[in-house]
């Protein structure tokens, strides 16, 4: 009792309310020292070496980071994780290791940052540094770090929990680990272990091809690919109803999760295109069970009952994609199938719930709330066919985040130019949707003022005027798709007056800065340079214009499009806008 007593003492000493605060540092001198469990996790020992690293760039000191035993009571603590032994006198269990919610408080004196093992407790951290001090990782190459002479506390007690299990972005720059966890994004196409915690790895996707390969198979098995008007068609569909196919997926499957064991999910799902098997068989389960969907969920679900007898903790995935995305009837996913929605055929201009042009896709993911246990959304958040034009759809991120939540997804996959940098305003998407999957409550407009005032530096009051003119073009009636082409009416002609008069003004603010920030401000003024190029060809060849826009997509590595290389959109652009090959 009296070492609980003395315990108790040393966890609540000085917590009056009238306290003047705690000195955290000051004059480049601090008295406390992080605490590291001894229980820690990988992810935890990072967090702490950072909070180190940190803090000493802030304030120029480096506190010491001790173990547990070596706590002195009459000394001040930063305890980085639930430890056992002191856990308990804050009044809480300890979190699931997998528990990504965290809290940061103090009781007296002492800071505790603590979560579940794996990434809760690395993003508490995180989140301290971000509110406390104004740390903000914006990019994997661009970190904000205000530097104080000293920082005061009296209370703090602050909690956090991810409002959708899985997020995932899939931007060109933001696959770095240590940006992904700095913005608390979980979910990668590769399966990674790292200092950062387990992230939830999703094994590929259209994999049709994969298991049943048409230039393998096709010749001497013409039957296992999709009757079309007729005929057995090769780089199509499989033929879903022969047992042979279905056989070497279900071997396949598992050999893929003997390679690649530490992947959550395994996708088997359609190819990329809409040539489903037309054949008798498949089209009478097509029809017995609602659709397309029905007839792909039914060979799925064959799978991933073999999957659950030799691996009852993994988990397949396929698509309510395009031909598939309708709802079907009569038949449900296995427990350990994942549905993965997509929004393709969506306007991204407006809220999902607010424009007419999406009421199917609302339709569609009201029914599938109800069917699939695990419903998994693959949205999209640019232009496919020019990443490098305007695609003002900021105002819509929000709200769309919020409109899955409600249909109880269990994750959101956010593809964007994942091949390449440059695309437009890629950077400033990225910082703001992560935020956004974190937390879709927050102010959308106060994340942008944030990140193109820490980004842009001198550029930036320029730099927001265009970014909320491009908004101001979209109107209520137009739509807003990931392919739509350079004579959008958003792109009016005295738009493109004012815009290039303000990403001008931006260049010119920091034409005597660093040429990483002019690089980044070069990059808004390429949206307004391809739009020229594309609009006025041979205008913009007299101008200097393509000769500029080529060496820039050249030297950046930079693609146009997704399904051309720079040096094959060169090609494709003389021939086509020039007529010369």
């Amino acid at each position: 009792m009296k070492k609980l007593l003395l315990l108790l003492t040393f966890f609540l000493f000085a917590t009056s309310s009238v306290f003047a605060g705690h000195k955290l540092f000051s004059a480049g001198k601090s008295r406390y020292s992080i605490v590291v469990c001894d229980n820690a996790s990988k992810s935890e020992k990072s967090a702490a070496e950072e909070l180190q690293n940190y803090l000493k760039q802030i304030s120029g000191v480096e506190l010491p980071i001790m173990s547990e035993k070596e706590v002195k009571k009459n000394e001040p603590h930063i305890f980085v994780g639930y430890c056992d032994k002191y856990g308990k006198m804050l009044g809480v269990e300890s979190p699931a290791e997998g528990d990504e919610g965290f809290t940061y408080r103090n009781v007296g004196k002492n800071i505790w940052i603590y979560g579940g093992k794996q990434r809760g407790t690395m993003y508490g951290v995180y989140t301290f540094l971000e509110r406390e001090f104004g740390i903000r990782w914006y990019t994997k190459d661009c970190t904000k770090v205000p530097e104080a002479k000293s920082w005061k506390f009296s209370e703090l007690n602050h909690r956090e929990k991810p409002a959708v299990g899985i997020r995932q972005m899939d931007y060109f720059d933001a696959q770095d680990a240590a940006f992904l966890a700095h913005n608390k994004v979980n979910s990668i196409w590769n399966s990674q272990v790292n200092d950062y915690g387990n992230l939830v790895g999703y094994w590929r996707c259209h994999t049709f091809e994969h298991f049943v390969n048409s230039n393998k198979y096709f010749d001497s098995h013409p039957e296992y690919f999709s009757l079309r008007d007729g005929e057995r068609k090769p780089y199509t569909q499989l033929c879903l109803t022969n047992p042979d196919v279905l056989e070497l997926c279900r071997k396949g499957m598992l050999q893929v999760i003997k390679e690649f064991p530490n992947y959550w999910v395994y996708s088997l799902s359609q190819n990329d295109n809409q040539n489903y098997c037309q054949c008798e068989k498949c089209t009478e389960i097509a029809n017995r069970y609602g659709g397309q969907s029905g007839l792909l969920l039914w060979f799925v679900n064959q799978v991933a009952d073999v999957v659950k007898e030799h691996h009852p903790d993994k988990h397949i995935s396929t698509f309510a994609y395009q031909y598939t995305r309708g709802v079907p009837t009569g038949i449900t996913p296995r427990d350990n199938v994942v549905i993965r929605l997509c929004s393709i055929e969506c306007c991204f201009g407006h809220p999902l719930s607010e424009c007419d042009h999406n009421k199917p896709f609302m339709e569609d993911i009201r029914k599938w709330k109800d069917v699939a246990g695990k419903l998994f959304i693959w949205d999209y958040v640019t232009n496919f066919r020019q990443y490098l034009a305007p695609f003002p759809n900021f105002n819509v991120l929000a709200p769309n985040i919020k409109t899955f939540i409600d249909h109880n997804v269990i994750g959101i996959y956010e593809e964007g130019q994942y091949q390449s940098t440059g695309g437009s305003f890629a950077d400033l998407r990225t910082w703001v949707l992560n935020k956004l999957l974190w937390n879709p409550e927050q102010d959308t407009m106060a994340l942008v003022d944030d990140f193109i005032g820490g980004y842009y530096g001198a550029a930036a009051p320029y730099v927001k005027k265009y970014f909320n003119l491009c908004h101001k073009q979209l109107k209520d009636d137009m739509v807003l798709d990931i392919y739509y082409v350079e004579n959008h009416p958003i792109f009016s002609e005295e738009f493109l007056k004012r815009a290039n008069k303000l990403v001008d003004k931006a260049c010119e603010a920091v034409e005597n800065e660093s040429d990483e920030l002019k690089y980044r401000v070069d990059l808004v003024r390429l949206q307004m340079k391809y739009l020229h190029l594309v609009r006025k060809p041979h205008e913009a060849l007299e101008d200097g214009t393509y000769d500029y826009f080529v060496d820039f997509i050249r030297r950046h590595k930079i693609r146009v499009l997704e399904w051309e290389d720079v040096e094959g959109w060169i090609r494709w652009y003389n021939k086509t806008y020039l007529g010369r090959e």
